[in-house]
């Protein structure tokens, strides 16, 4: 579109002006209508400016720029009242129906006095009488002014008067009611009401230029108030998809930022935000900035009351912001907005509900949306030391707490030693106390405990426990070994071995000390068995786990220590197994440990072991098992385990179960192994894949919307080098059947097109040439027949390469009916269509395939013969002669006769195909004046379904019941015609 040239007549600005209408809101779309008024005075055609003045009208109220649009109405208010013959019936039904906006639109601007408003609506109310229309559309203007300035009673007999009305060619269209109403019992503390009003919109049965985007907006925080959380999350991802390209929807906008705040999701709140710079100054409509302002001052004080006040956050241009600062501005702004409207009605009700906006707090304490999100972490709280003293009986119980936890194992026995530390600073403790603290200290520091375990080594020998205190120097031995020294671990944990061995054979320590260091031992060994490239170290590590069992098995008591040295040692032969190469027998011993710890009571250590256990019996084809080990795990693992183990577990549950077939079941888990790797820091490696795992799931539930938005923020971080090129191609794939499903159609193309360029590389080249097939459907639904053909010519190549019959043929019909679209493309449609018969009969003379796979050729010979027949048909130009109209539609019927002939001879298998054949032909053969030959093919229609024909039994399904309903028709058609 150019706008540096006039307009050259009125159907040229009526072209213009269509055009402009398909820009995207904004103020560009609204200077180009501005111009188009200036052109449309230059034609001297009262309709051309009326036409131009509602165009003008339609444009600012659908931005935001809304209070440009009392202008242009005034203007054509008065053409109306001088010469109400210059408006046609289309622009004198615009002309009424845009009184509604005025009436609701002078709300939404402060300055505008109530008083003016109230004349507005007599007016409307007076000129709608007179034009004969239902009072609706003036009781659903005179709710809102009620509604906005809080005269509740007033609202509530209006809204029941705009529902008790006549709905005419004036009411607002029912998406649009149906949200008013619902968002009037949002306010009235009517969530469910709310939510079953809007269920219609939800749902897709009612919609219109911004429905539904406004209804999955305002469903969010109700849905969220009544804990419908999975509903909240897919009306966010689908309502935030619509909305954030509608300049004109702020508020809308803004219920999707408040939703983040209040569900915890205050990082996605930040990239919301960041996305729309101009929401913060945009001043053209004084309402939807007091929405966001409010809804940013409710953000910031969220992210200041986590501690991240000093935050650097995305905030009106000109300066940098940190979050407490933006939350000072916008409430100071939203207070100020608020305060202009309330002078302005007379009440404070606009303030009252700002404040209360503000002071919302969250909903929910998680949330996950599955897309890719910063995490906001609070900082850890500074707890000042609380001085204890030895003769205060707060320590004694301290160190007697942190010894049960410790000797029963208990995940949290090294906090509650730090307690102890803590609570003791400048107190004398016995040796043992200060030993004990020491060792769980260095547990703490893992790799860098080594001198830790060696001072309490020394304390628990000046304890007089030896056995102890070998224990501990074999802990740092073993600590060694992580840190890769194992020949030095090994060295020193020898002299240990024979050490306590030595104690034990005198019974100068006990079993639990001595297996202490023979587990030590054991676990060094593993290291090097670990580290080795041969196997030479695993028999001597096994025999070392087995000395571990040899002194333990039968001697654990009720002492859980001694019962997890039983089930560790399994876990290490079941290790040595799968590393020998024997999977089954690994799995069992893996089973046997798991077994161990759970009746034991310690089933958080049960979980390495049963993920480990799920990747063999996964190897060993055991769905059942691995699901299984899988959720054991998770349930095991509980609140202990750490967020990037639990996202892996997810991970690995939700392509188990994707692959049984449950697809919700198996999001849910994806949607969690997401928001766990994001918490873990891995985002963008587990986290991405996790990703584009829920999107696929979501895909093939049939939700389009969440599936993309979720694909889309996979997209940024999968690589070919982390994920694997395969991974990418197939987010880009499902991506672009998404965008496809949703209308989309150019950028579903593009997303095939990206993914063919990379599977254009592969060895394989099936899935090059299906992407390239897809991105040519995507290409001609997006009005480009040109890239269209271009693509499906590639995609024949490709087809034609690979030995695929059925793809080549596809893609010659494909762009004949292109060639068919295109100026003078009869003959082009018709060579094309005539090849993919060619190659058809082709396929078929030389094929030596098996039955089933034959039956599929004939049959798409039988199809292409019917859509031949179709083209014919449609190519006939309007204006052609009579005889050259015959002559086509003998052609048309030969084909499709020919499509009858082959599809009868599929039987029953193509009966649905044959009678919609037969009927093609049977219209085409009324259309050549032959009644009695049409006649005949709807008989054979009726005979077919009837079972008369020799094809068994009579069908009463709905192609039977539509065929029969069609024949009949034409049937009776043709008989009055020979009548």
């Amino acid at each position: 579109m150019d706008g540096d040239h006039g307009v050259t007549g009125f159907d040229a600005l009526r072209r213009a002006m269509a055009e402009n209408a398909e820009e995207p809101e904004g103020p560009a779309r609204n200077a180009r209508a501005e111009q188009l008024l200036a052109e449309a005075e230059k034609l001297n055609i009262p309709l051309a400016v009326i036409e131009a003045l509602g165009h003008q009208l339609k444009v600012y109220n659908y931005s935001s720029e809304k209070a440009k649009m009392f202008v242009p109405f005034a203007r054509l208010l008065r053409m109306w009242d001088e010469r109400p013959e210059d408006f046609d019936e289309y622009e004198t039904h615009s002309l009424h129906w845009v009184f509604k906006w005025m009436t609701t639109g002078m709300l939404d601007q402060p300055h505008v006095p109530l008083a003016a408003m109230e004349k507005w609506l007599g007016e409307m109310e007076h000129r709608y009488r007179l034009a004969g229309h239902s009072e609706r559309a003036v009781r659903s203007a005179e709710y809102s002014v009620a509604a906005h300035v809080g005269d509740l009673a007033r609202a509530e007999r209006a809204y029941a008067a705009w529902l008790a009305a006549d709905r005419d060619a004036m009411a607002d269209c029912h998406a649009c009611e149906l949200h008013e109403q619902g968002w009037w019992q949002t306010q009235c503390g009517r969530d469910e009401e709310a939510l079953a009003l809007w269920a219609p919109v939800l749902e897709g049965e009612f919609t219109c230029a911004h429905e539904p985007h406004a209804v999955l907006a305002s469903s969010l925080t109700p849905l969220l108030r009544l804990g419908r959380l999975d509903e909240a999350r897919a009306n966010h991802l689908r309502g935030f998809r619509l909305v954030r390209s509608m300049e004109s929807m702020r508020s809308a906008y803004a219920d999707h930022v408040e939703f983040c705040a209040l569900s915890s999701n205050e990082a996605r709140g930040l990239e919301l935000l960041a996305e729309r710079p101009a929401y913060f100054t945009d001043d053209g409509h004084p309402r939807s900035r007091l929405d966001f302002t409010a809804v940013v001052a409710l953000l910031m004080d969220r992210l200041t009351e986590l501690g991240l006040g000093d935050r650097p956050v995305p905030g009106p241009a000109g300066r940098s912001w940190t979050a407490s600062e933006l939350a000072a501005h916008a409430r100071t702004e939203a207070l100020a907005l608020a305060a202009r409207f309330d002078e302005r009605n007379g009440t404070a009700h606009v303030s009252e509900r700002a404040r209360a906006r503000m002071a919302q707090r969250p909903l929910v304490e998680r949330l996950p949306l599955g897309v890719r999100a910063v995490r906001t972490p609070a900082p850890a709280p500074v707890v000042p030391p609380v001085p204890v003293t030895a003769q205060e009986p707060g320590l004694p119980a301290l160190i007697a707490e942190a010894r049960r936890l410790s000797d029963t194992l208990q995940p949290n026995a090294v906090e509650a030693w730090a307690a102890v530390a803590r609570a003791a600073r400048g107190v004398k403790l016995e040796p043992r106390d200060r030993a004990e603290i020491a060792d769980h200290q260095a547990m703490d520091l893992g790799p860098a405990g080594t001198e830790l375990f060696e001072r309490a080594a020394e304390l628990y020998a000046e304890a007089g426990d030896p056995g102890e205190s070998l224990a501990a120097r074999a802990r740092a031995a073993y600590v060694r070994a992580l840190a890769g020294e194992v020949d030095e671990a090994l060295t020193v944990v020898a002299g240990l071995y024979d050490e306590v061995l030595a104690l034990y054979s005198v019974d100068d320590t006990g079993v639990l000390q001595t297996a202490s260091v023979l587990m030590s031992r054991a676990r060094i060994l593993m290291r090097q068995v670990h580290e080795a490239e041969e196997d030479a170290a695993l028999p001597e590590a096994e025999q070392a786990v087995r000395e571990v069992l040899a002194l333990v098995e039968g001697r654990t008591g009720d002492d859980v220590r001694l019962a997890a040295r039983v089930a560790e040692a399994q876990a290490m032969l079941a290790e040595l197994a799968s590393r020998a190469g024997d999977v089954e027998g690994s799995a069992e011993l893996f089973t046997w440990a798991v077994a161990g710890f759970v009746e034991a009571g310690l089933p958080w250590f049960a979980v390495e072991y049963e993920a480990r256990l799920a990747g063999l019996l996964h190897h060993l084809g055991d769905p059942v098992g691995t699901e299984r080990a899988l959720r054991a795990a998770l349930e095991h693992g509980g609140p202990h385990l750490e967020a990037i183990g639990r996202a892996q577990l997810h991970l690995q549950l939700a392509e188990v179960i994707g692959g049984r077939g449950l697809d919700e079941e198996a999001a849910e888990h994806a949607l969690e192994a997401a928001h766990w790797a994001d918490e873990a820091g891995e985002g963008p490696t587990l986290g991405a894949l996790a990703r584009h795992q829920l999107g696929g799931f979501l895909l093939r539930q049939g939700r389009w919307a969440e599936a993309a938005e979720v694909l889309e923020s996979a997209l940024p971080d999968l690589s070919a080098e982390t994920h694997g090129d395969g991974a990418v191609v197939q987010t880009q794939w499902w991506l672009g059947d998404c965008l496809s499903e949703l209308g989309e159609h150019r950028e579903a193309a593009e997303r095939r097109l990206q993914a063919a360029e990379i599977a254009r590389h592969w060895p394989e080249q099936h899935d090059h040439a299906t992407l390239a097939h897809l991105a040519a459907e995507s290409l001609g639904a997006a009005g480009l027949p040109a890239e269209a053909d271009r693509a499906y010519a590639r995609a024949g190549g490709l087809w034609r390469e690979l030995g695929n019959v059925h793809g080549l043929i596809r893609s010659l019909r494909a762009r004949a009916w292109l060639a068919l679209r295109a100026e003078d493309g009869g003959d082009g449609a018709r060579e094309l269509m005539a090849e993919a018969v060619r190659e058809c009969e082709a396929a078929l003379g030389e094929s030596r395939a098996e039955e089933e796979a034959w039956q599929r050729l004939v049959g798409e010979l039988g199809h292409t013969h019917r859509q031949f027949g179709d083209l014919l048909a449609r190519s006939v130009p309007e204006d052609a002669e009579d005889d050259s109209i015959r002559a086509v539609l003998e052609e048309s019927l030969a084909q499709v006769v020919e499509a009858i002939v082959v599809f009868a001879s599929l039987g029953n298998d193509a009966l649905d195909a044959r009678t919609g054949a037969e009927l093609a032909a049977g219209w085409l053969a009324a259309d050549l004046s032959r009644p009695a030959e049409a006649a005949a093919r709807a008989r054979a229609v009726l005979d077919a379904y009837d079972g008369t024909d020799g094809s068994g039994e009579a069908r009463d399904d709905e192609t039977a019941r539509a065929r029969r309903a069609e024949a009949e028709q034409m049937l009776g058609l043709m008989e009055e015609q020979d009548g």
